[in-house]
């Protein structure tokens, strides 16, 4: 009966935070300037895709401000960034369809005979957000207790650990897109304010652990 309810409430939790991603989605399909659909497909998926990675990375600094309990792992937490990470690769696919259709090794390199890699804001753009996409298929790979219980709490708590570098790679993309595209002010000012934000959170969270820690010595 309790893996019932379990379940039921899990389900119930990943119909809401679908809903919100589709409409996060929508929001920046329809924000973004008149062009194809795969380009606002790219667009609304790559914003709704951050918002939920911020929201996810903001769960447990929150907690920690509350002095609410902060587990290793938990549903919440979780839930939110298994689907950050399928709106990240859903952006991923079809991002690299925008630009260069059919020429896909194109957004790494120059060309191929010889290999020459490119160097410019936009290779810059497209191999970390390469790299966090990798990141993101790893962190979808481990979030299940199966893993959680056969890795260890402590080797599973440090490949989730690489979430932050995932970030950090994703906020580079961002800007650097932001740079080559020349966007719209909305869409800079969400990116400034979710990667600020979570900076803030983090920083805060930081401080009060060891803050705490001093005190209970």
């Amino acid at each position: 009966m309790r893996a019932t309810r379990y379940w039921k409430d899990r389900i119930a939790r990943h119909v809401v935070l679908a809903g919100c991603a589709l409409a996060t989605g929508a929001l920046f399909y329809f924000l973004t300037l008149p062009s194809d659909v795969r380009r606002r497909l790219s667009m609304g998926s790559a914003y709704a895709a951050l918002l939920f990675f911020g929201v996810s990375l903001a769960v447990g600094p929150w907690n920690v401000l509350r002095e609410n309990s902060n587990p290793v792992s938990f549903d919440l937490r979780r839930d939110i960034g298994i689907w950050a990470g399928l709106l990240g690769v859903f952006h991923t696919v079809v991002g690299l369809t925008v630009h260069l259709r059919g020429r896909m090794w194109m957004y790494f390199f120059k060309q191929i005979h010889p290999l020459r890699i490119q160097n410019s804001n936009f290779g810059l753009a497209n191999f970390t957000g390469i790299v966090a996409t990798f990141i993101l298929l790893l962190l979808l790979a481990i979030s299940n207790d199966f893993l959680l219980r056969r890795l260890g709490r402590g080797t599973w708590k440090n490949l989730q650990r690489t979430t932050y570098g995932a970030f950090v790679l994703t906020a580079v993309h961002g800007v650097a897109y932001q740079m080559i595209e020349k966007r719209q002010i909305a869409f800079r000012l969400v990116l400034v304010a979710i990667v600020v934000g979570i900076v803030i959170l983090q920083v805060a969270a930081f401080r009060y652990r060891r803050r705490a820690a001093v005190i209970s010595t």
